[in-house]
């Protein structure tokens, strides 16, 4: 019998969880492709090290920004090669719930349900991420009480508010880890007239990226190709200046925390007040984003343990809550 799957389809990662086995794979959703003849060489991990590697003929792309599907065959091919990795057959096809951004259209939520079943799934459901960070954070979303989460990911970041098991405030921006690194790299091309590729720019967001000052700003060695020889370059860049590129983006973020906050019904409010926010998410990796949102709200923010998991894992808890999904998400 085929187990019930349940899949954060992020921008950046894609996580699986299958019941009675837990999360049972963590990819980059990244593709690579053979435009001649169109195989699949690679997905996962061994796409993603082949990002800006490639030969003409040879792409590795991400089917998915902004949380939604931007090329429907690719991403219903990456989706049936992660079913098969986790055992998957035409003889086994499981159920399967599949986390998106509240922020996507009926378009795209339906181009995400028919990628699932093109794939090999039986049946495919729907779930908000905010519903499912916050389950997954361990947070009592059935109860009468206001639980704020922060879910920054790849492509888009999204702030809710949920008591009684339903989302009573959310506001979503499209802005998350990618743009960081898109920043990172135009200000590198701006200030020191050296092109630098996506992974680099990860890299050094990753080395010394912040969104808050820290107590030790270092800095990193960023090997680019300089624009005006084309040659190599090697430039040294602060930490305060990656904090400066990438203020816009973070600052729209905050800026999403206190609408939802100025949506929220003032009871709600005050129970935010009381217990804190909860930062879940990959871009919640960012040194000093808790501490930057404590600060603009003066509301204290916790990082949950697994910030990555925290969405798949509620999932997961939801489909051990409910054995028959369809009378959870009888809409989808």
């Amino acid at each position: 019998m085929a187990r019930d799957l349940a899949i954060d389809l992020g921008t950046a990662n894609t996580l699986v969880w299958s019941k009675g086995r837990g999360i049972v794979l963590n990819e980059p959703t990244v593709i690579a492709l053979n435009q001649r003849n169109g195989d699949v060489l690679a997905m996962g991990s061994e796409a993603y090290s082949m990002i800006g590697r490639t030969p003409g003929h040879i792409v590795a792309e991400r089917p998915l920004r902004g949380g939604a599907i931007t090329d429907f065959d690719v991403t219903a091919r990456l989706l049936q090669l992660l079913l098969q990795r986790v055992g998957v057959s035409r003889f086994s096809k499981p159920k399967v719930l599949i986390c998106v951004p509240s922020a996507i259209t009926g378009v795209e939520r339906r181009a995400v349900v028919e990628a699932a079943l093109q794939a090999g799934a039986a049946r495919a459901f729907l779930m908000e991420e905010p519903m499912a960070a916050a389950i997954g954070a361990g947070l009592p979303v059935q109860e009468p009480v206001g639980n704020m989460v922060i879910d920054v990911g790849g492509g888009t970041s999204e702030v809710a508010v949920v008591s009684l098991g339903g989302v009573v405030a959310c506001r979503a921006v499209r802005v998350g880890g990618f743009d960081f690194d898109a920043a990172i790299a135009n200000h590198v091309r701006r200030e020191y007239a050296v092109a630098i590729g996506e992974r680099t720019a990860e890299e050094v967001k990753m080395a010394i990226g912040s969104a808050y000052p820290q107590a030790e700003e270092p800095k990193a060695e960023i090997r680019g190709r300089e624009l005006a020889s084309g040659l190599p370059k090697v430039v040294l860049v602060g930490s305060e200046e990656v904090r400066g590129a990438i203020d816009d983006n973070v600052t729209a973020i905050v800026g999403a925390v206190t609408d939802t906050l100025t949506d929220c019904p003032p009871e709600l409010t005050q129970d935010v007040l009381e217990h804190g926010m909860w930062l879940v998410g990959g871009g919640a990796l960012l040194r000093g984003l808790d501490a930057r949102i404590s600060q603009e709200t003066q509301i204290a923010v916790h990082l949950v343990d697994q910030p990555l998991e925290a969405v798949v894992t509620g999932a997961g808890a939801t489909i051990e809550a409910f054995d028959d999904l369809r009378h959870l998400f009888a809409g989808d």
